[in-house]
């Protein structure tokens, strides 16, 4: 079996060394290359072209946002991970805006990040569980009002904004269901009710729009 091809983005030296011997303890993945700036990562990532890069959002020259808007830019195939110690939702919602797929606090558990360098890999969206705790509080004391917005060609209840909402957060159905005391099936039946409304095909299309809604900021 292949490894997953792994850029390492971060300024500091101390940290990438942890993290690159963290990655390359795993026997399905490997740091192929390391850059401590934002213009090193594109470059390194253009003639790579690494299945993931781990971005840290704090470096010189090119901050990781700023990196990742110019890298979807000119190779959009490029997945990017990125990794940084802000949990603000407002500060998430630029992150995904830049094209991004997956978020990790640099504070959560190692295991946190080497799950989400995979989903990543696997095509997925992946938002560290710490950064949508108070997104998700949030939800749960307003899931009970209905939305006042009207959708360009589908009318969403109430729940399957709900639902939606929970999804593009990064949350699996099981946890949908206790986050809104439903039943998995109910939650099941609600997602694709929804997704069929708004003719979404995939998670990723959900995130997106989400985005463009403003939901993962309220």
């Amino acid at each position: 079996m292949n490894k997953l091809r792994i850029l390492l983005a971060e300024d500091h030296e101390t940290i990438r060394d942890g993290l690159k011997l963290l990655i390359n303890s795993q026997p399905g993945m490997e740091v192929i290359a390391e850059a401590d700036n934002g213009q090193t990562a594109i470059q390194l990532s253009k003639e790579l072209l690494p299945d993931v890069i781990v971005m840290d959002v704090s470096m010189p020259k090119l901050n990781g946002i700023q990196a990742t808007r110019k890298l979807k830019e000119s190779c959009p195939e490029l997945k990017v991970l990125i990794l940084t110690r802000h949990k603000e939702s407002g500060y998430l919602q630029q992150l995904l805006a830049s094209g991004a797929s997956g978020y990790v606090l640099k504070q959560s558990k190692s295991a946190e990040l080497l799950r989400a360098i995979q989903a990543v890999a696997d095509g997925l969206m992946y938002l560290d569980p710490g950064v949508t705790e108070n997104a998700v509080s949030r939800l749960r004391e307003s899931s009970g009002r209905a939305p006042q917005r009207t959708e360009p060609h589908a009318s969403l209840s109430a729940r399957e904004i709900d639902v939606l909402r929970l999804i593009a957060l990064g949350y699996i159905n099981k946890e949908v269901a206790d986050q809104l005391n439903l039943s998995i099936k109910t939650v099941e039946a609600h997602r694709a009710k929804a997704m069929q409304k708004m003719g979404f095909k995939s998670r990723v299309e959900v995130v997106r729009y989400a985005i463009l809604k403003d939901w993962l900021s309220e």
